[in-house]
């Protein structure tokens, strides 16, 4: 896959000059980390969820979505995920770009304004057609679902 089929142009609003737009920050990093935006700071009490504003608001080319994801330094520091992960952004929203965090740690944790609070990659997408059948093609896994590859990790049972 070449750089031009890589790269789409995002235009972003931002709600206040003090807003700090998202960057990816590394060279080959995947997701643009996206800040709070906040007027004081937000407790994230221990099992609470929080919606976190970032003071933007996005256009997204068709064909395209925006994947809101957990900042995997927080998550291991403090507990601290996307609920709804990954949140998804369709091409034709243009509201505000909220954040929902949940505190999966035993301790409250405090978000302060520029605080970066989960990362955004941008990722192509494709709208199925639909066909109705009344047969589908066998598998050898056929119906088997969860954990029928196994567990990957060791559960000491």
């Amino acid at each position: 896959m070449g750089i031009a089929e890589r790269h789409c142009n995002i235009k972003i609003l931002k709600i206040d000059q003090r807003v700090t737009l998202p960057k990816y920050e590394s060279e080959g990093a995947s997701g643009m980390d996206l800040r709070a935006f906040l007027d004081k700071d937000i407790t994230v009490p221990h099992l609470g969820r929080v919606k976190i504003p970032t003071g933007l608001r996005i256009e997204i080319p068709e064909g395209f979505e925006g994947q809101v994801r957990p900042r995997s330094g927080l998550a291991i520091k403090s507990g601290i995920t996307v609920l709804n992960s990954p949140g998804t952004i369709d091409s034709d929203y243009r509201g505000d770009l909220d954040i929902i965090l949940i505190n999966l740690s035993s301790q409250d944790v405090i978000i302060k304004d520029g605080d970066r609070i989960a990362q955004l990659v941008i990722a192509p997408v494709c709208q199925a057609s639909l066909t109705e059948t009344e047969i589908l093609t066998d598998t050898i896994r056929g119906s088997a679902g969860f954990g029928s590859t196994g567990v990957g990790i060791h559960t000491g049972k």
